[in-house]
């Protein structure tokens, strides 16, 4: 009996691969252990440096397993950083405490990206070309090997389902799904705009590789992705961004002007054929009113420069205004964007010299599992309100005249106020972005990731272990049971949208406990926050190193409007309000109305 209860197990565990398979289909190697095998009936597991030992890497080392006993869950840590908001507001006041808390938060997170990268969806082993060839976008955990029984190593059916039918059974939204942590609009376009500076997806040669020249922040969004969209961006005088002049405002030059190549359809006008930094982010005005806002900024630091710097010339003012703002990005993602998206009540902080001491590596890789889960489609409402206007899609889509129409003041503020959908907890993509979504996960099964257990338990997570305990309901687990036979089958994609939210919150544990750590790392790997880098004089000295120390979304947004400053933020002001108001869209007075949203935005994938 003992015997069958073992065999069980580890039938259950996937430990015993298929007759004749490559024994590593079944993942047998645990705890962050590295699979090879031997032949084709055998394999053995390297456990250097990962705290454990045995066959399979399973037994703890003493600290090992007395860290585990005393360490508490993501979710308990997020619990407590959620709550009791009096002790944190007095933590929050105590220096040495809370450097001491943001330095464990960064170390901890940062720790679980592998730096030097370590594969890509060509290379399922540790090789030159995954480490040296920054076309690819590295892996965190390798590819499903191609000889395996099932499209997830040994776990689940033959075939995966439909694309179509998984999206359509348990993505595609019923009803818009508001976010109960108040996320606006404001910060689902900052998103879109932050992320495709690195998230360049090279479909010509296939998603696993990147057209992105940097792999982190680097403004490329902004200045474009090589020198020569750069040289024809830039005006060549004081340091500036070419511009025109609307109605007293700066806005982005046109394409004619600039020469640059940009995706617009045919129909588009050459006067609202604006030209930046993104070929693609003529797309909705919300791109476009945040690359607006970063010309007008990058332009009045160049202002400041000069006066400070009156004999630097041309070059000299653009390369150390760029370093600024790359400042400025970094600051408002970690203390604006990031905090939001937490709901901590513990502060974040920007601040490189923490990490000056510890062990960290100033640089970064792009992981194709971070492009994949940043997919946050559900954010998207169904419909776009701003002033008294609402907008469809096909109203929206390449309508740069609502930039100007209703100019940058009343498109931050009506952002502002409009609540974006919740991510997690499934069936709520909006129909116009479903073709997109099911790129997604097209794209996921040709570079054969593992599944969503294999990446929790990378991120040191507990496996689910059933479809209820994933999703936190029984309609929606069934449908998956039915798609997918095996919750180690379950992939990873799908999963992030569908898995239950934390309680009052955008995302699931694991969109959170995995995303964060690409984050982090992403950003303080950055070059300006070096030891080298992060001292005044490389940003122009102490009037430079101030922008860069105080830049927050609201400063950056009121530096750069015409007129009182309107209230910027990732937070919807009153959830209860936001997005209530029925508004009359028949007086929408929008030009573009013959645009079909499903088909250019499947034709965009590529880009967004």
């Amino acid at each position: 009996m003992k015997a069958i209860i073992i065999f069980i197990s580890l039938l259950h565990a996937g430990i015993l691969a298929c007759e004749g398979a490559n024994p590593c289909c079944s993942q047998p190697c645990q705890n962050r252990g590295i699979c090879t095998s031997i032949g084709t009936d055998s394999y053995e597991c390297d456990c250097t440096r990962t705290g454990y030992y045995g066959e399979n890497c399973t037994t703890p080392e003493l600290f090992t397993w007395i860290r585990t006993k005393l360490k508490p869950t993501p979710n308990t840590v997020h619990y407590i950083l959620t709550h009791f908001k009096g002790f944190w507001n007095i933590l929050n006041n105590i220096p040495f405490l809370r450097d001491t808390i943001m330095r464990y938060v960064l170390t901890s997170r940062s720790h679980l990206i592998d730096s030097p990268p370590t594969y890509n969806s060509d290379y399922g082993y540790k090789s030159w070309e995954a480490y040296s060839n920054l076309s690819y976008y590295t892996r965190t955990l390798p590819p499903v090997p191609e000889d395996c029984p099932t499209p997830m190593g040994v776990a689940g059916k033959k075939a995966l389902p439909d694309v179509k039918l998984v999206v359509e059974k348990v993505l595609l939204r019923r009803k818009f799904i508001p976010d109960p942590q108040g996320t606006s609009l404001m910060f689902a376009f900052f998103a879109q705009h932050f992320t495709h500076q690195f998230f360049k997806s090279d479909m010509k040669r296939g998603p696993a590789f990147t057209r992105a020249q940097n792999h982190g922040v680097d403004l490329g969004h902004i200045y474009g992705e090589n020198l020569e969209r750069q040289h024809k961006l830039r005006l060549f005088k004081d340091g500036k961004l070419k511009y025109q002049v609307i109605d007293g405002e700066v806005y982005p030059p046109t394409v004619k002007d600039v020469q640059v190549d940009m995706h617009y359809p045919p129909h588009i006008p050459e006067e609202h054929r604006f030209a930046v930094g993104h070929e693609a982010f003529g797309l909705v005005p919300g791109l476009m009113m945040y690359a607006t806002i970063w010309l007008r900024e990058h332009n009045r630091v160049c202002d400041v420069l000069k006066q400070e710097h009156p004999d630097w010339d041309d070059e000299r003012l653009f390369q150390t205004t760029r370093l600024i703002l790359i400042g400025e990005t970094i600051k408002i993602v970690i203390e604006d964007y990031v905090q939001h998206l937490s709901g901590y009540h513990f502060k974040l902080k920007f601040d490189p010299e923490l990490l000056f001491n510890q062990r960290f590596q100033y640089q970064n890789r792009i992981s194709s599992e971070f492009n994949t889960l940043y997919h946050w489609h559900p954010l998207m409402p169904d419909n776009f309100h701003i002033q008294d206007q609402v907008y469809s899609y096909p109203q929206f889509l390449f309508n740069n005249s609502l930039v100007m129409e209703h100019g940058i003041h009343n498109l931050v503020e009506s952002f502002t106020k409009q609540i974006a959908g919740r991510v997690a907890g499934g069936r709520n993509v909006p129909p116009a972005v479903m073709m997109v979504v099911m790129k997604s996960i097209e794209h996921s099964r040709q570079m054969r990731y593992q599944s969503l257990n294999q990446y929790r338990k990378r991120f040191m997570m507990k496996p689910y272990t059933s479809f209820q305990e994933l999703t936190g309901e029984t309609e929606m687990a069934a449908e998956l049971e039915e798609l997918y036979g095996d919750i180690d089958a379950m992939e990873l994609y799908p999963g992030l949208l569908v898995e239950k939210p934390r309680p009052n919150a955008i995302f699931g544990e694991t969109m959170v406990e995995m995303g964060a750590p690409y984050s982090l790392k992403g950003l303080m790997g950055n070059p300006i926050c070096s030891p080298e880098y992060w001292k005044p004089s490389t940003f122009g000295g102490k009037v430079g190193f101030d922008i860069v120390n105080t830049a927050s979304l609201q400063t950056l947004v009121c530096h750069n409007v015409k007129g009182p400053c309107p209230v910027a933020s990732f937070h919807v002001p009153d959830v209860k309000d936001a997005g209530s108001a029925t508004i009359n869209s028949s007086t929408s007075h929008s030009r573009q109305t013959d645009l079909n949203p499903t088909v250019i935005l499947k034709e965009r994938t590529s880009e967004l």
